[in-house]
Parts: structure tokens; sequence; C-alpha cells
């Protein structure tokens, strides 16, 4: 029986083959994978809903400088509806899932209005949705070539130009994704 390492902290960065709406071209930061399954964040595709119009629904306020610079991503296909940050430091908010010693994943109400009022934690990306995989589901698209895994840097994670992290997540593997063909094939 093949064994599958733990891809939580990591970035799963869609084949060019893969090409499902929700994934092409994306680059997943795992949150969470166990025996039962997997949790994700898309990094790297902005929504058009902007900061603004989350805080108006949320009938939060803050500074106008945050808010109008401030990207919301597409976190993946489920509850699209309900949002995520991923963030570092970890910090003490209402409801944090810690994956790392630095970074955090929450879903609280507080940490929004904290980064609308710049009193948020030092880096930080908001989602709508989140990707999930049942118990062997992400293992098996890794097997059939949909997707590619690295340990994440979270420079690219925060810092990384949007539109440069799907490359950029490649080149830790030392890859460079134009060289490869969106055709899967199996020896």
């Amino acid at each position: 029986m093949t064994t599958t390492a733990n891809l939580t902290n990591h970035f799963i960065i869609a084949m060019p083959g893969l090409d499902d709406p929700n994934f092409f071209h994306s680059v997943g930061y795992i949150c969470e994978h166990t025996s039962e399954g997997a949790l994700g964040i898309i990094i790297n595709r902005p929504l058009e809903v902007t900061f603004r119009e989350v805080i108006e629904h949320m009938e939060l306020e803050g500074d106008d400088d945050v808010i109008d610079h401030t990207v919301v991503f597409y976190g993946g296909p489920v509850q699209s509806d309900r949002g995520f940050v991923l963030h570092e430091p970890a910090g003490s908010w209402d409801a944090t899932m810690p994956i790392t010693e630095r970074l955090g994943l929450t879903t609280s109400r507080d940490i929004v209005a904290a980064i609308a009022k710049h009193q948020g934690p030092e880096r930080s990306l908001i989602a709508l949705g989140y990707a999930g995989w049942g118990a062997g589901q992400l293992e098996q698209e890794l097997s059939s070539n949909s997707w590619l895994s690295v340990p994440a840097d979270p420079e690219i994670m925060f810092e990384t130009a949007i539109e440069l992290r799907w490359e950029a997540a490649a080149a830790l593997l030392g890859i460079n994704m134009s060289n490869l063909s969106p055709d899967v094939g199996h020896a």
C-alpha cells in the first residue's frame, strides 16, 4: 500500500492539463490534510467582489485605504458565501485553526473587522469559499498528475504578485510551467 505524505502547509499547483474551471492554473494552500480528507484555499484567483462589499455586507467599518487595497480571493467551490482568512502570525482570534507555529486559518468576524481597521495580523489573505477533498481524493488527483505539490512558501502566498504565483510555486520545484504540455501521459 502506498502512503502519501501529509500535505498540510504545502502548495498544490494545478498542472496545465487540469481544465476544471474551479482549479485551472491555480495554486492551493493546504490548510489541513488527514486520512479523512483535505482542506485548502486557492491563493491566486482574485474575485470581482471587493473587500468594501464584504465589509458593507458584514456591517463593519474601517480605514478606506485598507478597504480599497485589500483583495478578496476565490478560495474554492465549497461554502463560497463564507469567509476564510489565511494569516500570519496565527494570533488569538475567535475561530482560528492553527496550521503551523506562524500561520492560521480564521473564520470569525473579529479578524475581518481588525483587518478593515488596519489592526489585523501582519499578513493576510481573505478568501470566499474553500477547496475540499474527501478521503483519498487529493491523493488520487496527485497520482493522476492533476497537481504538483511542494512545501509552501509564505512569501509566495502573501507577497508575490497574484498573476505570478502559479509560476512561482512551480519554480520551488525547479519547474518552468511554460515548458509543460497540457496533455497528460502515462508510461
